[in-house]
């Protein structure tokens, strides 16, 4: 029994220490994310620069990967705060033996209107609707926590040479999203998701790709995107980008 008294005193201590010492790691943990968030929103701009967006337009050139080979045209992506999007493509299928595709994708915020000239409108998924949701303009990174979003931070990882640093954000629903950030200049340069699609027979992974960065009214933005699936890739070079456009609601609106 003597034992036993000692024994547990000595534990005690011991727990206690164990317990402190997992709060404190956890709170470390919760200041070094709180960090990686400040210097990637200092690197966009800063918070009041991020904060004065209200909308961005955007047009530029996709390139879209299929079996005959590489097809193009114009493209032009309205966005405005905090989730509204309009993404309008023509691609030019001549050289495939076909005439040119236009397609077109509304959100107004809850509900998602798809369609492409070639087969009329195309089925959403509840996941892609819920992703689409998440996608808060300018950054996810801006208040998630306010919109009950988990943000945690994984293991550095190396990707294109770089031992990226790599966010997970958990929104209330959706898909977690990986944030893979330059460890130099705390920019994103890719992105990591699961996306529901009909055409593709359900649950992919999706990946994205950002660079070319440019500063447009004190704000950096990635003028090049590369998105990626096991069906196809997407490339979009952005030739101009404009902030606090007027833009219309009824764009996003489903027709």
């Amino acid at each position: 029994m003597l034992f036993n008294a000692m024994k547990n005193r000595i534990l005690a201590p011991c727990l206690s220490f164990v317990f402190v010492t997992s709060a404190i790691a956890a709170v470390a943990s919760a200041q070094t994310v709180d960090a990686v968030v400040e210097k990637h929103l200092t690197a966009l701009g800063g918070r009041a620069a991020l904060a004065k967006l209200t909308s961005r337009k955007s047009t530029g050139t996709v390139t879209m990967s299929t079996p005959g080979g590489d097809v193009s045209g114009p493209i032009e992506l309205s966005v405005k705060a905090p989730n509204k999007t309009r993404l309008l493509m023509t691609i030019d299928l001549t050289s495939l033996g076909a005439a040119a595709m236009t397609v077109e994708q509304r959100f107004d915020g809850t509900v998602v209107y798809a369609t492409n000239s070639m087969q009329g409108e195309t089925p959403v998924s509840a996941k892609q609707v819920e992703n689409m949701r998440n996608s808060v303009f300018p950054t996810p990174l801006l208040g998630y926590k306010e919109r009950g979003a988990k943000l945690e931070q994984a293991p550095n990882e190396k990707v294109q040479g770089k031992d990226a640093i790599v966010l997970v954000l958990t929104p209330a629903t959706g898909s977690p999203i990986r944030l893979f950030l330059d460890p130099e200049t705390y920019l994103v340069f890719r992105t990591a998701t699961t996306v529901n699609s009909p055409q593709l027979g359900g649950d992919v992974e999706q990946t994205t790709e950002l660079s070319d960065y440019r500063t447009v009214d004190g704000v950096k933005v990635a003028f090049r995107v590369v998105t990626s699936n096991p069906a196809q890739t997407l490339t979009i070079a952005m030739t101009k980008v404009e902030h606090n456009v007027a833009i219309d609601d009824a764009i996003f609106v489903k027709k």
